[in-house]
């Protein structure tokens, strides 16, 4: 069962109109918290939005910085770009959108206090991160898995991070948290195609 789950979960960006019931994305929250994190700090929380005036704000903050970004951009490569930015917004077109955010679990470096040296400071500051980060992704995949199960649609999408700090703005992420992706969620209006994938052997170095 597990592998058809895996194999059969799609990035959906198109949905239908249809809301998606307080107690299902409850249920796909409890699943997602399952996942496993550092000491089992548990670094995440999740922001869920279904005002539709959210949502709106969140994609216009977005086009404003892709806007900015595609004019910095060589005019050759612009309408690539252009093309590529248009899916940072697709997020607008589900009727959940639902955004993990992370903070640094900051054990070593606080109880260091300022003794170490420069790379073993970077070296903790970055694990510590990584930590918060890699716990809360994990989260991430079972709320992606959960919501395939579910019969709903989701991705997770990162290309509307270019508006990172304003998007916190507007969802009021406390200061010191991070978001991780934007996480539109809803029945799905598309069945997408497989993507090719690597092969796990082309992708993996075994040392023996």
């Amino acid at each position: 069962m597990i592998e058809e789950l895996l194999r059969s979960r799609r990035s959906v960006r198109r949905f239908k109109p249809d809301p998606v019931p307080a107690e299902v994305v409850e249920r796909l929250l409890d699943l997602a918290v399952t996942a496993p994190s550092a000491s089992n700090k548990q670094p995440w929380r999740f922001v869920v939005v279904e005002r539709r005036a959210t949502i709106d704000e969140m994609a216009a903050a977005v086009r404003a910085a892709r806007a900015r970004i595609e004019a910095a951009i060589p005019e050759g490569s612009r309408e690539a770009v252009a093309a590529y930015g248009e899916y940072f917004t697709r997020f607008e077109r589900a009727p959940v959108v639902v955004v993990p955010i992370h903070r640094p679990l900051p054990l070593l470096s606080t109880l260091a206090d300022g003794r170490l040296d420069d790379a073993d400071a970077s070296a903790v500051a970055q694990m510590e991160r990584d930590s918060a980060l890699v716990g809360t992704s994990l989260a991430l995949m079972n709320l992606l898995l959960a919501a395939h199960a579910e019969g709903l649609g989701a991705s997770a999408m990162t290309g509307p991070l270019i508006a990172r700090a304003e998007i916190a703005r507007i969802l009021g992420v406390p200061p010191g948290w991070d978001i991780v992706a934007v996480v539109p969620l809803g029945y799905p209006d598309e069945v997408p195609a497989a993507t090719e994938r690597k092969s796990a052997a082309k992708v993996t170095r075994t040392i023996r």
